[in-house]
Order: C-alpha cells, then sequence, then structure tokens
C-alpha cells in the first residue's frame, strides 16, 4: 500500500511540476512558445518559484507527520512548537530593525529565531521532560513569541515597515529566486534526515511511553531530534517564504488512510503530498485574477486549512459522542 502511494504521488508530482511551470497568468505554450521573454520567465521566475514550493511543502509535511506521531494527537501541527512563531518573530525584527534590506540578513533573523525558540524549548521541557510539558513548552513560547511580534508591529518606526511586515507575514513564494532555494533546501534536506532517523521511535512511541522505554527508546534522544529535525525545516520555510500554515496538519490526515498508520509510513508520504499540495496551490494563487496582485500563498491555505481543522474537531466530538 505504502509502495503504491508513493509512486502514485511521484506520478502527480512529475505532471504537476511541467504543468506550473506553464500556468499563470501569462500562460506559456511548450510547442510553439510567443510569450516575450518566455524561457526568462520559466527559468528564472517559476523554476525557482516551483523548486521552493516541493522544498518547503516537503518540510512542512514530514514536520506534522513527525509531530502528530510524537505527540500522539492528530490536531498537532509545526506550529505549536513555537519554532514557526520565533522564526516569525526573528524575521520580522529584520524589517523592524531595518536590516531586511540586505537579502541575507532577512532569512539569517528568521533562522535565529527558529534555533531560540529551539533552544528556549529544549531548556524547558529538559532531556526527560515529558510530552504534556514539552506541548505546554511549546504552546508557551508561540505565545510569547506572537505577542513580541505583535508588539514590534505596533511599534513600527515607519508604515512601511509595518506594511512590510504584514505582507510578509502573510507567506507567500512570489518574487522568489535560486537564492532562497540555495537557503532552504540544504537546512530543510537536512531537517528531514533528522525526522526521519526518528521514525522507529515514534513507532515504538506509539505503544505507550512504558512499552517505548522497554524496547530501548531513549525519550531525551528522541526529543532533540523532533526539536532539531522540526525547527530546521519549519525555520528554513519561514525564512524564506513567511508564516504558511495548516500544510502539517492537512498532508498526514490525508495521507494517514492510506498507509499502516505508523509514524515511520506516514512520512515520505507525506513528505511527497505535503510539496505537490503546497506546488497546486501556489499554482493556482498565481494563476487567480486579482485586481490587486496574486492571493497570498499563507492565506489561501489558511481559508482551506481552517475548515479542514473544523471537520477534523467535529470529527473528533462525533466519536466522543
Amino acid at each position: 500500500m505504502n509502495r503504491r502511494l508513493i509512486l502514485i504521488l511521484v506520478a502527480a508530482l512529475v505532471v504537476a511540476v511541467p504543468l506550473s511551470l506553464l500556468a499563470g497568468q501569462v500562460w506559456i505554450d511548450p510547442i510553439a512558445p510567443t510569450t516575450r521573454n518566455a524561457a526568462l520567465i520559466l527559468f528564472e521566475l517559476r523554476l525557482p518559484r516551483a523548486a521552493l514550493a516541493l522544498v518547503i511543502g516537503a518540510g512542512l509535511g514530514v514536520s506534522g507527520a513527525a509531530m502528530q506521531g510524537y505527540l500522539r494527537n492528530p490536531l498537532a501541527d509545526p506550529g505549536l512548537f513555537g519554532i514557526a512563531p520565533g522564526a516569525a518573530l526573528g524575521a520580522v525584527l529584520s524589517f523592524w530593525t531595518g536590516y531586511a534590506a540586505s537579502v541575507w540578513l532577512l532569512p539569517v533573523f528568521a533562522l535565529v529565531g527558529a534555533g531560540g525558540a529551539m533552544a528556549l524549548l529544549a531548556l524547558i521541557a529538559g532531556r526527560e521532560g515529558g510530552v504534556a510539558l514539552f506541548t505546554m513548552a511549546g504552546l508557551m513560547i508561540a505565545s510569547l513569541a506572537g505577542a513580541l511580534t505583535s508588539l514590534a508591529i505596533s511599534l513600527s518606526p515607519t508604515p512601511f515597515a509595518m506594511s512590510e511586515i504584514v505582507t510578509w507575514l502573510m507567506g507567500a513564494l512570489a518574487d522568489r529566486s535560486w537564492r532562497e532555494v540555495g537557503i532552504a533546501a540544504p537546512l530543510t534536506l537536512a531537517g528531514v534526515g533528522v525526522l526521519m532517523s526518528a521514525g522507529r521511535g515514534l513507532d515504538a512511541l506509539t505503544l505507550g511511553d512504558a512499552a517505548a522505554r522497554s524496547l530501548g527508546l531513549e525519550p531525551g534522544r528522541l526529543q532533540a531530534r523532533m526539536i532539531v529535525g522540526v525547527g530546521l525545516a519549519v525555520g528554513a520555510a519561514v525564512a524564506v517564504a513567511g508564516v504558511i500554515g495548516f500544510v502539517g496538519l492537512m498532508v498526514p490526515h490525508l495521507v494517514r488512510p492510506l498507509t499502516d498508520r505508523r509514524p515511520s509510513s506516514l512520512m515520505v508520504p507525506s513528505a511527497l503530498a505535503g510539496a505537490l499540495l503546497l506546488l497546486v496551490a501556489d499554482c493556482l494563487c498565481r494563476m487567480l485574477p486579482l485586481s490587486g496582485g496574486e492571493l497570498r500563498l499563507g492565506i489561501a491555505l489558511s481559508l482551506l486549512g481552517a475548515p479542514f481543522f473544523l471537520k477534523l474537531l467535529l470529527d473528533m466530538r462525533r466519536g466522543l459522542a
């Protein structure tokens, strides 16, 4: 079942990637391209944007699957750890201080914010902290980072800085280049690799804490892998694209019924499905004819993710009834 699902998702990506390069407000005919500067549009605008969608989507998908397995909570999302809000706070401070004018400093600030949130989470939860303490620490960090972000917006030195902060927080892949791909790809790959290595530990955790320990699971080591893996994958995404939510929540739920439901079996399909979801969503945002520009990707996924989240809550409520 897993192998068939992976093949289907790979085939869907093989079809979706070239279509995403041709589609947009300016369509390109692959047989007889008549669009002016078609090669420039393809290789300098749309190809890096598609590559970034694949990279970020895969990282967020794997992060969501790993988090739901670690917390044993189907409603878990990468933003729950506080790492995404921490990265967003770092990026907002780069706008607030004016350092975002340098193309390299905005991602650096975001990554430092993610790293700070990771370090704080590890410090509060400790090596032997349980899942409940880990979750509460993540929620506290997310709340603190959100409050500081709001404070930075309210104290923006100029209206232009405030506008840039709010626009960036909406999340988008527009105007991204190969530079952003070069920043996000190695960090995301490293994060995904760390989370994949935690797969067997997450499988053991589904049996319960006591059973997992009897199988040789070291909670501190698994917790460290989760912090580092999610921090790298989510921090890289926020660093180059802003805040893009709900991918890590929706994707594991969509593919879980098609797997054996073990966390380790869910990671690769979640990576592929996350890449596909973000690629298709970004393509649709680019195609929608809006007078004020294209729809921001973060807004589009929130409009899709909020009803999905509500459906999950209603399904859980019916199950408890």
